[in-house]
C-alpha cells in the first residue's frame, strides 16, 4: 500500500502546457501516475499528448474525476491556483512552486482550516510512491517500491537518503517532501499517523533540518502512537544561530528549532537519529 496517492488516484496538472508542467508531466506518466486532466485558463478543450485540458480545476474534477493535482504555476498566481484546487475539492495538491508571497500563503492556510486536504508544499518536490504515482519533480531514478515511508523537509537530502535506502533494497511506500517555506501545508507531524496505519510501511525516515518546530513536533506524535521504528537524519548542526540557511523555514528563533533540540526531542522519543544518508539506511535495516 502507500499513502495520500497510488496507482489508481486520478491526477490532475495545473500548468500542463508551460514548459516545467510539460517536461514533468511526461516524466509524471512515465513512473505510472494516472493523469486525467491538465488545467490551463483559457485553453479549455485543447490536449496535451492526449490528456484534456480544462480552463478550471473544478471542471477537471467534474469531468474526469480528479482527485489529486500537482501546481506548476509561477509564484504570483500559484496560490489562487491551490485556493482553486481546495475549493474544487480535490483532496491531496503537491505544489511544486517556490516564492509564494508569504501572505498570499497565510490566506491558503485560513481556508485549510477544517478540511481534510493534504497540502504537499509549497516549495516541495512533491510526493510518490514508486511506480505507481508521482506528483512532483524528483528524480526516478533514487526510488523503489518497498516498506519505508520517507518524509523530508529537505528534497534533494530526501533524494539521497532514498537512494541509499534503495541500495541497501529498502524501498518506499511513498516519499513525501513537505517543503521548506516559512507557511506550509502538510507536516511531517500530519504524515506520521498515516505511515503508522498504512499496513505496508514497515518503518519511517525522517528528513529534518534547523528551524520550525515540527521535528520536535514530531517527535511527541511517535512517542506517543507510533509502533513503528523511525530513523532521522537532521541536517543544520553548524548553521549559526538567527540566519536562514537555504529555505526560507530553516531559521532558529528564540532558542526552538536548533540542531541540539531536535536530535534531544527525537531521540527522547526513541528515534535513532543519524549523520549521514548511508547511514540512515544501516540503522534501519538493524532495526527492521
Amino acid at each position: 500500500m502507500s499513502i495520500l496517492v497510488n496507482k489508481h488516484t486520478r491526477v490532475a496538472v495545473a500548468g500542463i502546457t508551460g514548459r516545467q508542467g510539460s517536461f514533468h508531466t511526461r516524466l509524471m506518466l512515465e513512473e505510472g501516475t494516472n493523469i486525467v486532466a491538465g488545467v490551463v485558463p483559457g485553453k479549455g478543450g485543447q490536449n496535451f499528448d492526449g490528456i484534456p485540458i480544462y480552463d478550471t480545476m473544478l471542471e477537471a474534477r467534474l469531468a474526469q474525476e480528479a482527485e489529486a493535482c500537482t501546481i506548476f504555476v509561477p509564484a504570483a498566481k500559484a496560490a489562487q491556483s491551490i485556493l482553486d484546487a481546495i475549493d474544487a475539492g480535490i483532496r491531496v495538491i503537491s505544489a511544486v512552486t517556490d516564492g509564494i508571497p508569504i501572505h498570499d500563503m497565510l490566506k491558503v492556510k485560513q481556508l485549510l482550516a477544517g478540511k481534510h486536504v493534504y497540502l504537499i508544499g509549497p516549495n516541495t518536490p512533491g510526493l510518490i510512491t514508486p511506480r505507481q504515482a508521482k506528483l512532483g519533480i524528483m528524480p526516478s531514478i533514487a526510488f523503489k517500491p518497498g516498506c519505508v515511508g520517507v518524509a523530508g523537509r529537505s528534497g534533494s537530502l530526501s533524494y539521497e537518503v532514498c537512494h541509499e535506502l534503495s541500495k541497501a533494497n529498502l524501498g518506499q511506500t511513498t516519499m513525501v517532501g513537505v517543503g521548506g517555506d516559512r507557511v506550509q501545508g502538510t507536516t511531517i507531524t500530519d504524515l506520521i499517523p498515516l505511515f503508522e496505519a498504512d499496513p505496508e510501511t514497515k518503518g519511517i525516515v525522517i528528513v529534518g533540518e534547523i528551524g520550525g518546530t515540527d521535528e520536535e513536533r514530531a517527535a511527541l506524535i511517535i512517542k506517543e502512537s507510533c509502533s513503528k521504528p523511525v530513523v532521522a537524519i537532521i541536517v543544520g548542526m553548524s548553521a549559526p544561530t538567527g540566519k536562514a540557511m537555504g529555505h526560507a523555514g530553516a531559521i532558529i528563533t528564540q532558542g526552538k528549532g536548533t540542531f541540539a533540540s531536535k536530535v534531544q526531542a527525537l531521540q527522547d522519543a526513541g528515534v535513532k537519529v543519524v549523520r549521514y544518508p548511508k547511514d540512515a539506511a544501516e540503522a534501519l535495516l538493524s532495526l527492521l
